[in-house]
């Protein structure tokens, strides 16, 4: 029974290691209104400053408009940390759209977000995706936070 619970609770560890998280419980709201409905793609989990105006200038330095992928098994592959200011919150299940940011606006990629904390504002968490799931090098992508059909934050991203 004992080796049981620990072993039930070891998967759930692991589990939520892996699931996006809330992220910076003690960002202020003043950085969070700053960003509010955005999503900030960066190498490394976001910086924090001495106060607001100096957070907000560290995010801002630290946001990347471009990602630069690398080559492996004939594709190539992205990583990425993102920061998503929600503009709205309830949701348990969000999903990462990669829209191309073309007249047509194709739908060319997704990744589910579980585990979200629907009480949450700031979600966190890293990303994997290459060209088989649906990226074309090159391109640029508005990358969108959704809950349902409602945009919960985005950014616009050139995958290199």
């Amino acid at each position: 029974m004992i080796r049981l619970t620990l072993m039930s609770a070891a998967v759930l560890a692991l589990a939520a290691a892996g699931a996006p998280r809330a992220a910076f419980a003690d960002v202020s709201q003043g950085v969070i209104s700053s960003f509010r409905g955005q999503l900030v793609v960066s190498k490394d989990e976001l910086p924090e400053g001495k106060g607001d105006k100096d957070s907000v200038a560290k995010i801002k330095a630290a946001q990347l408009h471009e990602v630069v992928g690398g080559t492996g098994e004939e594709v190539t592959h992205w990583h990425f940390h993102y920061t998503a200011f929600l503009s709205k919150t309830g949701s348990s299940s969000l999903k990462l759209e990669f829209i191309t940011d073309d007249k047509d606006k194709k739908l060319q990629a997704d990744k589910q977000l579980e585990g979200v904390d629907p009480k949450s504002n700031v979600l966190s968490g890293d990303i994997a995706i290459d060209e088989d799931e649906g990226l074309v090098k090159g391109k640029t992508y508005s990358v969108e936070v959704v809950a349902g059909s409602t945009i919960v934050a985005k950014s616009t991203v050139t995958f290199k």
